[in-house]
């Protein structure tokens, strides 16, 4: 594990308890360029970290985020910058958006113009997912150029105007796998919530109190175990995305207890919050509005107890931000709230907090789904490990910094966050991508543009 090397490097984190996903042990980190080039005692460079009584971590990776992305109406209000900013203040160093084709674009050319808004602006490293809607259908052959080009992903959505049917998840599903990429999907049965909002808007139900009570649990699940048996009969792995509730794990352990490469994600909003915010007078109960929604409190254990179980294996974030304003001129009718929770920049120090300090997670877990799994489930071939020739991605992290999280405190864009209030004690100091320190003792260091786009291939 551990290597000697009597030299000098350009970066050494001394003195830190090095965690990884499987490893626990105190060295010495060397860095020459981008990536790490020891890990022993006693190494020295031209530049020294001394990480005592810290811990060093690699890089966090949140495979799921909107920067800069239109949606109906709105735009998310974080762009490139200012997510990726956030995201380094919070342990991240890398990210997965996503990519949308208009009727009339390629997916390479979709994925060009994503990629124009992004590398000037980014200051961590990204990667991008390519979005597969009904128009898309007739676009099935440009897959293989999409994964050529560095997509190595492929989101698919049962609900909103971007819904595929059965049929055309059956033809998207087989089309990725013949190319050997990964279908991410979003798991909701769309009929019976357009049905349901339809009930509550005619009857005067316009609050978002029944946002979570159109969107219900039980058919989270049903939709999940619908796109698991297609991709079963298809014979592809699945990953789904933002999963709230014990419905949807059970239906992928069931799948994963029969051998079947499923996997999947929960987010911040659903491990720490509950439904009750849906009940504050005013803009305050439409902020939590996100699909699928927050659910009741007893929620919050199944879900540790799935990321314990390693039924779910990753905490993404599913970061769309909307700014109060934005969230409060549609107060009139819930189902026209722009839906989406800040969680970039408080998810790894939360994780570890809730996780960790909880008693849900080790240590060693709390690396796994945050950075390892991530890492290797989406493809990132040198990211979310310390080891010789990886990226020098990594954090160092105090766990004895308290924090109280508060839109003064974070610096995110939305200008409020769901977990206002919240202290939470494990935060992190310094953040390194590919060598570059990017946030060093809570002071921004990095640069736009110094991040970089991955190209990802299994």
């Amino acid at each position: 594990m551990l290597q000697f090397q009597p030299m000098n490097y350009d970066l050494v984190i001394k003195n830190g308890t090095v965690v990884t996903a499987v490893a626990t042990y105190q060295a010495d980190i060397g860095i020459r360029g981008e990536h790490i080039a020891a890990i022993g005692e006693d190494l020295h460079g031209e530049r020294e970290m001394d990480a005592t009584g810290k811990l060093v971590t690699p890089g966090a990776i949140d495979p799921h985020v909107h920067l800069q992305m239109p949606i109906g109406d709105f735009t998310s209000t974080d762009d490139f910058f200012t997510g990726t900013r956030a995201a380094a203040f919070g342990g991240t160093t890398t990210i997965i958006d996503f990519i949308e084709t208009a009727p009339q674009e390629t997916m390479l050319q979709a994925l060009a113009a994503r990629r124009a808004k992004a590398d000037p602006k980014v200051v961590i490293d990204y990667g991008l997912h390519m979005t597969i809607g009904p128009g898309d259908i007739a676009k099935l052959d440009q897959i293989p150029g999409a994964y050529a080009a560095g997509c190595g992903s492929f989101k698919l959505y049962m609900a909103y105007g971007l819904r595929l049917s059965d049929g055309q998840l059956l033809q998207a599903l087989e089309a990725v796998r013949d190319v050997g990429g990964l279908p991410v999907v979003h798991a909701e049965n769309w009929d019976v919530i357009t049905t349901l909002i339809a009930r509550n808007l005619a009857a005067g139900r316009v609050e978002p109190h029944w946002h979570p009570r159109s969107r219900p649990a039980e058919l989270e699940g049903e939709a999940a175990g619908r796109v698991i048996d297609i991709a079963a009969f298809v014979g592809t792995r699945l990953y789904i995305f933002h999963v709230s509730c014990q419905e949807t794990v059970a239906r992928i352990a069931a799948a994963q207890a029969r051998g079947l490469p499923i996997t999947g994600e929960t987010c911040p909003q659903y491990l720490l919050a509950d439904w009750s915010l849906y009940d504050r007078p005013g803009v305050a109960g439409a902020l939590p509005v996100c699909s699928p929604p927050i659910r009741a409190l007893a929620e919050q254990a199944n879900l540790w107890r799935a990321l314990g179980q390693e039924h779910l294996q990753v905490v993404s974030t599913d970061h769309c931000p909307f700014t109060a304003a934005e969230k409060e001129s549609r107060l009139g009718d819930y189902s026209r709230i722009p839906g989406g929770v800040p969680s970039i920049e408080i998810r790894y120090p939360a994780v570890y907090h809730y996780g960790v300090g909880g008693g849900h997670l080790t240590l060693n877990q709390w690396v796994a789904v945050c950075c390892t799994n991530p890492a290797r489930l989406f493809g990132f071939a040198r990211k979310g490990d310390i080891a010789i020739g990886y990226d020098a991605d990594l954090v160092i992290f105090d766990p004895n910094r308290e924090v109280t999280i508060s839109p003064q405190t974070l610096h995110e864009a939305a200008g409020w966050t769901l977990y206002d209030g919240l202290t939470v004690r494990g935060w992190p100091a310094t953040t390194i991508s590919r060598g570059r320190v990017v946030v060093d003792e809570g002071q921004f260091v990095g640069k736009a543009g110094n991040g970089r786009f991955i190209p990802r291939h299994f």
